[in-house]
């Protein structure tokens, strides 16, 4: 049988849902998935081992207060991507790190699910990125548009990075009853009480 995803099956209802330690090694596949697409933009090479820097997927597989994991999957609980939130405490949660793999890209998925992660939580949110991440730049703006029309757009230091140059940040709020998803359904599972809790 053919692992190539179908477009039938990203017609289906796309599920997500918060992670749990039973997704760590899907989570842990699809990072390196993510930093192999992010070498292109920031240049970081792969270590001795092949893996890539992970110490933001650390925090959430660790279960630092603050870090909130989401897996997104299709048909036949194939895992299509993640989004990693930090944060989650505090007044304006960060997007921390966002992915969905190729195969799945450029038919609403992304925006998708990137508006069901944040109106999970209601009110302020921000996501950063480079300038020189040209597809960043298109999606996120974009998607703060569709649900906050005062979104806004910001440089700032790297933090600990006098040399980098600076991160665009988007900022915009979600309201508490967000517009409908122009491009695809989107369906939050339950989460089974006993599967729950940091990815540990």
């Amino acid at each position: 049988m053919s692992d190539q995803v179908r477009p039938t099956d990203l017609l289906l209802p796309l599920i997500y849902r918060p992670t749990t330690w039973s997704d760590r090694v899907a989570m842990e596949r699809l990072w390196l998935l993510f930093r192999h697409d992010m070498s292109a933009v920031n240049g970081d090479l792969p270590r001795a081992d092949g893996s890539y820097r992970s110490e933001r997927l650390e925090h959430l597989l660790s279960g630092t207060p603050g870090w909130l994991g989401w897996i997104l999957t299709a048909a036949a609980d194939r895992p299509l991507g993640f989004a990693i939130v930090r944060a989650s405490d505090q007044p304006v949660r960060v997007v921390n790190s966002f992915f969905v793999v190729a195969a799945a890209r450029r038919c609403g998925t992304g925006s998708t699910f990137a508006r069901a992660v944040v109106s999970s939580h209601p009110g302020r949110w921000t996501v950063a990125h480079q300038d020189r991440n040209h597809a960043a730049a298109r999606f996120w703006p974009a998607v703060a548009a569709t649900l906050d029309p005062d979104w806004t757009s910001a440089h700032k230091p790297v933090p600990g990075q006098p040399d980098a140059p600076p991160d665009r940040w988007i900022t915009f709020t979600v309201p508490a009853v967000p517009p409908p998803s122009p491009r695809q359904r989107i369906r939050r599972a339950e989460l089974n009480e006993s599967a729950a809790g940091p990815l540990t």
